[in-house]
């Protein structure tokens, strides 16, 4: 995760959403292929973790840019991987997943991820060339850095809405809860600005149990209002350790710059950055949440101009769909068309 330190926007035009390493809960944080500018071919690099700032699309690099953590390996590896509590606080202890002692996980084998499993970029590359650029692998570990009753957990969505945004609040509670037994789960209303001018709500599995069945986000929603201090006065302030933030390219771009900030201070905090994005726009991930939906919905959109298309003499139907740099929702669309 290295997002610059500027004003958050979901409205910005570099799609690069991130995460912090949240804990129990490990969310994935790929970038779009695009924005690898920051990466370079290591085989000649000793191994062991590298910070470099982050780069622009010329290469040339961003003043104040936050540190991207990268570790170099043999034959041109490189994984870009993301900071983690423990990178500043590296004495702090660990404890067994609750889910070993879960009936229901605990007799699958190899339920736990392997510390060192990675995700490639590229499925294909040349036996002579190198290896590339890899992520970390998303899953629970048989070690974390929380006991479950010294969790205080937020949830905040932020931008624009999206398909889905209830069902994600809604499994985040359920295995917070059901899966590791945390009991303090607070809802940020009215996105970041929530954290200081809003009241929040306690989330509980009874709570949420049917939110999925509806639109929007209980937690209400907003752009901009990100000021970082007040925000991580905040978050220290009610004793809060992980930040679940749900939201497009600018909300994690802030999603960052609160890490940072919660870094700068010391805090044993994970910010887990849960990307929204209809235009499933992400790699290495199969579909964002949302891409479905608006599949169905940009085909009732075509449809419905195709008949009034054949219906006229020389009549064209024109449907615009959004994607910023993506063409997967219109492909999509058509396709089933």
């Amino acid at each position: 995760m290295a997002p610059p330190p500027a004003s958050p926007a979901d409205s910005a035009p570099d799609p690069r959403p991130t995460a912090s390493a949240p804990v129990p809960i490990t969310v994935p944080s790929p970038r779009d292929h695009a924005h690898h500018h920051h990466l370079v071919d290591r085989r000649d690099t000793p191994r062991g973790r590298a910070w470099e700032p982050e780069r622009n699309r010329r290469g040339e690099a961003m003043d104040g840019a936050a540190a991207v953590k990268l570790v170099p390996g043999e034959a041109g590896y490189v994984l870009e991987d993301v900071p983690h509590v423990s990178d500043y606080l590296p004495d702090l202890p660990t404890y067994s997943n609750p889910l070993q002692d879960n009936p229901a996980y605990s007799v699958v084998k190899q339920y736990f991820v392997n510390p060192d499993d990675t995700v490639c970029q590229k499925i294909v590359v040349h036996k002579d060339g190198p290896r590339g650029n890899h992520f970390r692998r998303a899953g629970p570990r048989q070690k974390v850095y929380f006991e479950p009753d010294e969790v205080h957990a937020c949830i905040v969505t932020c931008g624009g809405l999206c398909p889905g945004l209830n069902t994600v609040i809604r499994e985040i509670v359920c295995g917070l809860s059901d899966m590791y037994g945390v009991t303090k789960i607070l809802g940020i209303q009215g996105g970041y600005r929530g954290f200081y001018a809003r009241n929040t709500i306690t989330l509980t599995p009874k709570s949420v149990n049917d939110i999925h069945k509806r639109g929007g986000t209980i937690l209400g929603s907003s752009r901009g209002g990100h000021d970082t201090v007040k925000i991580v006065d905040s978050i220290q302030d009610r004793d809060i350790n992980q930040v679940y933030v749900i939201g497009g390219d600018g909300t994690q771009r802030g999603a960052g710059v609160i890490f940072e900030e919660v870094r700068r201070r010391g805090l044993k905090v994970s910010v887990a950055g849960i990307p929204k994005t209809i235009d499933n726009d992400i790699p290495v991930i199969d579909k964002s949440f949302g891409f479905d939906t608006a599949v169905e919905e940009a085909q009732r959109a075509i449809n419905a101009a195709h008949v009034e298309a054949v219906s006229a003499e020389n009549g064209i139907g024109l449907v615009k769909l959004m994607g910023r740099h993506s063409g997967k929702l219109l492909r999509e669309a058509n396709k089933l068309c």
